[in-house]
C-alpha cells in the first residue's frame, strides 16, 4: 500500500502523474515545492483533476496526509500545556482535528489508554468513531479492532481508546489513561463532574493531556476549564476552514450573520450569560457595507484586522488621501479623526482603532490596527501608520500603563502626533457603558467587520468581569478611548483625568 510518507518522497517526481511532455517544457514544480502544497494551492476543480491522475491508493494516501491538508487553526498549540480546548464555529474542522491528534498519538505510543468523551455514547459512536472525520475514517488501516459493544479501540501498536459520556460521569470513576479527546463538551449534561472524574484519572505517563474540541455555549464548565493552569485556547471561524464548501459558508453567513446565534455557532464566541454590553444584534445594526462608505484602504483593513501592523495600508492611503481629517461616506464629511491607543502590559497586545466625528456629530469606528508582541518602539510605529492612513495626526491614548513614557515613544515614532493622554480612574467595563449606549442610540456607524474588536465587545458585561477573548479588551478600551474623545469628552471629565 502507498504511504503518504511515500508520496511526500516523491514530492518532485511528477512523471507517474502527467502525460510525457515536450522536451523543454519547464518543470510543473520548483525545487522546493512538495506535491501536496502544489496541491493545496490549486484551485479545487485543478486539484481535482491533478489527484484523479493518481492510483487509487496512492489517491487515499494524499488526501489521508494530515500534516499538509491541515490549516493552521486545527494544528496543536506549542507549548507544555495540559488541556487544549479548540472552541470554533461549525465546519472549522474540529472533529477532523481531535480525531487526527489522537491518531498520531496513538501510533507514537502504543502503550497510550485513551478516553474518547461525547455528550452520549451514541455521538461518541456516530461522530468520534464513524463519522465522516471519525476515527474509523482518519485512521483507517491504523485501527486493528472496534468492537461497539465494548466501546473499545484498539490501534495497531497497541494503543487503545475506550468510549465515555458526558452523561455518566461516574463510569470514568477509576479508569486511568494517558490522554483523553472531549468533543462538544458545551453540550453534555453533567459537564463539571464529568471533567472533574476525567482530570482524576488522567494521571498515566510523564505529560498527561487532553484536548476539547466544542462549539462555545454560554455556561460555567467552559469557563471554569478556560481558567484552569495549563489550560490553552484556540478557535476561529466558520469562514476560516479552506476545505469547506463556499455555498454553505455564504448561506449561513445569510442566515446569521448579525445574531447571537451566529456569533456562537459560525464564529465560534463564548458569549456572556447574561447583561453583555454590546450584543450581535446592536452591532449589525450599527454596520454599514455599501461600497460608498468605505474609503480604498478600508475595504481591506476592516475585512481581515491587521495583527502584524498597519503598514500595508499606507501606499493606498497615500494614494488616495492627503491630510485633511476628513472624509466623504454618504454625504456626510468627517470633521475630526483620531487614533485610540491602550498600550499594552509588557508584549500583548495594543489597542489601536481608528474613530472619527461626522458634520452630524455621529460617531464612526473606521479600523482596527491593534498589533500584538511589539517593543514600545514598534505599536508606536503602528499608531504612527495608523495616523497617516486616516490622514491624522490626533492621538488619544491611556497613560496607566507607561506613563509619561507613552508619549514620549509616540512623538519618537512621528513627531507631528498631537498626543493627548488620558488616566483610567474606572474600570473597563465602567467607560464603556456609555459609549455602549451611543450604539444603542444608532449614533455609532460600524464600519465593515472587525472581528477581533467585536469579539472584545461582545465580552464586556456590566458589573461583571471581562469575559471575552484574550486576558484584556485592549481593542475594544482603545475604540472607548477614541469615541469618549469624539462624543462625550464633557461626560468623560467626571471619570477621567486629561493630561
Amino acid at each position: 500500500m502507498a504511504s503518504a510518507e511515500g508520496i511526500a518522497g516523491r514530492a518532485r517526481d511528477w512523471s507517474h502523474l502527467h502525460r510525457p511532455r515536450p522536451r523543454g517544457r519547464r518543470r510543473r514544480l520548483a525545487p522546493d515545492m512538495t506535491v501536496f502544497r502544489y496541491l493545496w494551492d490549486c484551485d479545487a476543480d485543478k486539484r481535482a483533476r491533478a489527484i484523479g491522475q493518481l492510483g487509487q491508493e496512492e489517491r487515499d494516501a494524499v488526501e489521508r496526509y494530515w500534516p499538509e491538508w491541515a490549516h493552521d487553526g486545527q494544528r496543536p498549540p506549542p507549548g507544555d500545556w495540559r488541556t487544549w480546548v479548540l472552541m470554533a464555529g461549525r465546519g472549522f474542522g474540529k472533529t477532523l482535528a481531535g480525531a487526527n491528534w489522537v491518531l498520531e498519538a496513538a501510533k507514537a505510543d502504543g502503550s497510550l489508554r485513551i478516553a474518547l468523551v461525547a455528550a452520549t455514547l451514541d455521538e461518541a459512536r456516530r461522530v468520534m468513531v464513524d463519522g465522516r472525520s471519525g476515527l474509523l475514517s482518519v485512521a483507517d488501516r491504523w485501527i486493528e479492532e472496534w468492537s461497539p459493544s465494548r466501546d473499545l479501540i484498539r490501534f495497531v501498536g497497541g494503543a487503545e481508546a475506550t468510549l465515555f459520556s458526558g452523561a455518566n460521569p461516574d463510569r470514568l470513576r477509576g479508569p486511568e489513561h494517558h490522554i483523553a479527546w472531549c468533543d462538544e463538551l458545551a453540550k453534555w449534561e453533567k459537564p463539571l463532574d464529568t471533567w472533574n472524574n476525567l482530570q482524576l484519572g488522567l494521571r498515566l505517563g510523564r505529560h498527561p493531556r487532553a484536548l476539547v474540541t466544542t462549539t462555545p455555549r454560554p455556561g460555567p464548565a467552559l469557563r471554569r476549564i478556560m481558567a484552569e493552569p495549563g489550560c490553552v485556547a484556540t478557535g476561529g471561524r466558520t469562514t476560516d476552514n479552506p476545505h469547506t464548501s463556499a455555498a454553505y459558508k455564504e448561506t449561513v453567513q445569510q442566515l446569521f450573520a448579525g445574531t447571537r446565534l451566529g456569533a456562537q455557532e459560525l464564529d465560534g464566541l463564548l458569549l456572556p450569560d447574561g447583561g453583555a454590553l454590546w450584543t450581535p444584534e446592536t452591532l449589525e445594526k450599527c454596520r454599514r457595507w455599501s461600497g460608498a462608505s468605505l474609503p480604498p484602504f478600508a475595504s481591506s483593513a476592516v475585512e481581515k484586522p491587521s495583527t502584524s501592523g498597519t503598514s500595508r495600508f499606507l501606499d493606498c492611503a497615500r494614494n488616495e488621501r492627503e491630510g485633511g481629517g476628513r472624509d466623504e461616506r454618504e454625504g456626510a464629511a468627517f470633521t475630526r479623526t483620531l487614533i485610540g491607543v491602550d498600550p499594552p502590559s509588557g508584549d500583548g497586545t495594543c489597542g489601536i482603532v481608528a474613530c472619527a466625528l461626522d458634520e452630524d456629530r455621529a460617531g464612526h469606528v473606521l479600523a482596527d490596527h491593534s498589533v500584538t508582541g511589539r517593543s514600545p518602539e514598534g505599536w508606536a510605529r503602528a499608531v504612527a501608520d495608523a495616523a497617516a492612513v486616516h490622514g491624522t495626526r490626533e492621538v488619544v491614548a491611556e497613560r496607566n500603563q507607561g506613563g509619561q513614557m507613552v508619549a514620549s515613544v509616540l512623538r519618537a515614532a512621528d513627531t507631528g502626533l498631537h498626543v493627548r493622554l488620558v488616566h483610567a480612574s474606572d474600570g473597563k467595563t465602567t467607560r464603556a457603558d456609555p459609549v455602549a449606549l451611543l450604539f444603542e442610540a444608532g449614533r455609532v456607524t460600524l464600519h465593515g467587520r472587525l472581528p477581533d474588536l467585536e469579539a472584545e465587545l461582545l465580552g464586556l458585561v456590566a458589573g461583571a468581569p471581562y469575559q471575552g477573548p484574550g486576558p484584556s479588551p485592549d481593542r475594544a478600551d482603545a475604540m472607548v478611548w477614541a469615541l469618549t474623545e469624539l462624543m462625550l469628552k464633557r461626560q468623560a471629565r467626571v471619570g477621567v483625568h486629561i493630561f
